[in-house]
């Protein structure tokens, strides 16, 4: 080697060594300095509505939201000012995260565009045979049947032309497309799977990752294409394998399922097995526990121990109103009965069908997703505000008192940035959770190292998230003499009620099979303690002035946190575990709609509220 050659080889060297030098500094210097370095927990809680319909649902068309199409809906979400159908105007103090359109998929756009004379649609053999006759009549009765037939009579309600379906789903994914807005509002293309058996509600909102190039190929697989979920799931998996894109579905309202939601046995009568609960498990994540049709989290028949599990129930009949509820249903339609009906198919069968995270929505019919109990807007246009609307009935038959619809709900997701792809991720992993409309912000997770102090320190998060699982997570093989042990923390909405307490709902199953349940309450506000006798505590009071329809913060507390330790644990034992977050009471949207109209409230409505939150829960498996 010549001088020259050794000299630049020592030049290389040398410099080599000072870059190496000043990595190994850098990396010293963020180990000891930058302490985000190497994290990424999802650090922002985004609010959205999964599930709003549009004058392209045939039902919210035909009872009266001629108006607002998917845009309107993205517009108002977004935070602009809408004039209702009834003359109001009407905006929400916060605007949206996100929003999911999710119009049924039977005749998508189909009334709208027949009367607003689109050939697409006016040209199609259902529309030249059956619709022309029932609009010139103007016959509801045969119009909601028409309605009705396509979820549960498919076979003599044929669905438009392949083309013709292509084309307005086409349209639709476009839409959300034009007004997806990656970091600052997000649209996730999405529609309603409406299928009925026998007047039972089985349907399910499918929402999709992808934009309209992905989403827009396959038009909606709707209840004319098949009443069976298995076979919604399998189109589900076709979409996947043919797109390459993802694609989930959320069912709801399993209250007005009359036992069929969450079955011992699938719709042609066969006993539920390893097949089902692994396509069920796949593709549905998450269910819908609140909104407008009552709420699903817990029935006082089923938790007689739980005061507060009688919280808006509808339960009389199924969503046609064709057949009365019985109680060996109850347990087949309630988050939490299912929850524990899962922990026994995950033993029986060695797959949980029932494993799913929480979430609510307005499923509101007139494009605006209001869920506050101070700006009800209704979710049909028969039911926004009015003086009459406490005295009258919702549809064209009457199938609702207006008194009776819940102001529900919204979804809550944790999640790295407002994009598809992030808020897609985090519904599949369940850290998401539900609330009846107002925005408590809650955290919650589990592991096995927790410490009590760990909650007051700054970077909990660090140690929640390095330590254990976040909602939506499975906590597995105990420690030997070691017990879960959670950390549940939330905070008031800023412009909404105090918290009266944390609770953590436990579920599990015994070594005889038998499931059970408690509930903990785990933060108390104003000082107030579990009786050790009854493991019950006393009412927060009220302050609320029904008349004016107002209250105070005056008790409560706006921030409330535990770290809790389970004292029954058997490491024998299946697990679940959820915290439900409970404000003080405040007025209803039945008081704010009688002190608006300065109208008499009846005594048998009622007048106040405690909203709520439902977080997904964290298994555990032996």
């Amino acid at each position: 080697m010549t001088g020259k050659a050794r000299q630049r080889a020592g030049n290389k060297w040398r410099c080599a060594a000072v870059l190496a030098g000043l990595a190994a500094a850098t990396a010293f210097a963020d180990a000891r300095y930058s302490t985000p370095v190497g994290k990424n927990h999802p650090l922002n809680l985004y609010w959205g509505d999964t599930h709003v319909h549009t004058r392209n649902s045939s039902d919210a068309y035909t009872l009266g939201n001629t108006n607002f199409g998917p845009a309107d809906a993205y517009r108002f979400a977004r935070g602009e000012e809408l004039t209702a159908h009834n003359g109001m105007r009407a905006r929400l103090r916060r605007p949206l995260d996100f929003l999911v359109v999710a119009d049924h998929g039977e005749y998508l756009g189909g009334f709208y565009r027949f009367n607003a004379g689109d050939p697409v649609v006016v040209d199609t053999e259902v529309a030249r045979k059956r619709w022309a006759q029932i609009f010139v009549d103007g016959d509801m009765e045969r119009t909601i049947n028409a309605i009705l037939g396509t979820r549960t009579d498919p076979g003599n309600y044929p669905p438009f032309p392949y083309g013709t379906r292509k084309l307005i789903w086409q349209d639709v994914a476009e839409t959300a497309d034009d007004f997806n807005n990656p970091g600052r509002f997000t649209t996730l293309i999405g529609y309603e799977w409406t299928s009925m058996i026998d007047g039972n509600n089985l349907h399910r909102v499918v929402v999709y990752r992808d934009g309209a190039d992905k989403a827009g190929r396959l038009p909606p697989f709707s209840a004319q294409d098949s009443l069976d979920p298995r076979d919604l799931w399998r189109a589900l998996a076709r979409y996947e394998a043919e797109t390459g894109g993802q694609v989930i579905a959320i069912p709801h309202n399993g209250n007005l399922s009359n036992g069929m939601m969450f079955p011992a046995r699938s719709v042609d009568g066969r006993p539920i097995d390893r097949a089902y609960a692994e396509l069920r498990s796949r593709w549905e994540p998450i269910v819908e526990v609140s909104q407008f049709k009552g709420d699903g989290e817990a029935h006082p028949v089923l938790s007689p121990n739980d005061e507060f599990a009688d919280f808006e129930t509808w339960d009389w009949d199924n969503i046609l109103q064709s057949a009365a509820k019985e109680d060996w249903m109850l347990p087949h339609e309630y988050a939490r009965s299912a929850l524990k009906l899962g922990l026994e198919y995950a033993a029986d069968l060695g797959v949980n069908p029932f494993k799913f995270g929480m979430i609510g929505s307005t499923d509101s019919h007139t494009s605006l997703a209001t869920a506050a109990e101070d700006n009800y807007f209704g979710k049909y246009p028969e039911a926004e505000p009015d003086a009459k609307r406490l005295e009258t009935a919702m549809g064209a038959n009457r199938m609702w008192e207006n008194w009776k619809l819940s102001a529900s709900g919204y979804t809550a997701i944790w999640a790295r940035e407002n994009t598809r792809e992030e808020l897609f991720a985090a519904l599949k992993r369940r850290e998401v959770y539900a609330t009846t409309g107002t925005r408590i912000a809650v955290r919650f997770f589990g592991g096995w190292d927790y410490e009590p102090g760990d909650i007051h320190k700054p970077a909990y998060l660090d140690i929640a998230y390095g330590k254990g699982v976040p909602m939506g997570g499975d906590l597995a093989a105990a420690p030997d003499g070691r017990a879960p042990v959670f950390i549940a923390a939330a905070a008031r909405d800023p412009d909404a009620a105090n918290l009266d307490r944390i609770q953590i709902v436990k579920g599990w199953l015994d070594a005889a099979g038998n499931s059970h349940e408690k509930v903990y309450d785990v933060a108390l506000s104003d000082g107030r303690e579990t009786d050790p006798e009854t493991g019950k505590a006393a009412p927060v009071g009220s302050t609320v002035d029904v008349a004016r329809a107002s209250y105070v913060n005056t008790i409560g507390a706006p921030v409330l946190a535990a770290v809790w330790t389970d004292p029954d644990f058997d490491p024998g034992e299946r697990a679940f575990y959820y915290a439900r977050v409970i404000e003080i009471p405040t007025p209803r949207w039945t008081a704010y709609d009688a002190n608006f109209f300065n109208v008499d409230l009846p005594g048998h409505i009622p007048a106040t509220v405690q909203d709520r939150a439902y977080t997904s829960p964290i298994w555990y498996s032996p």
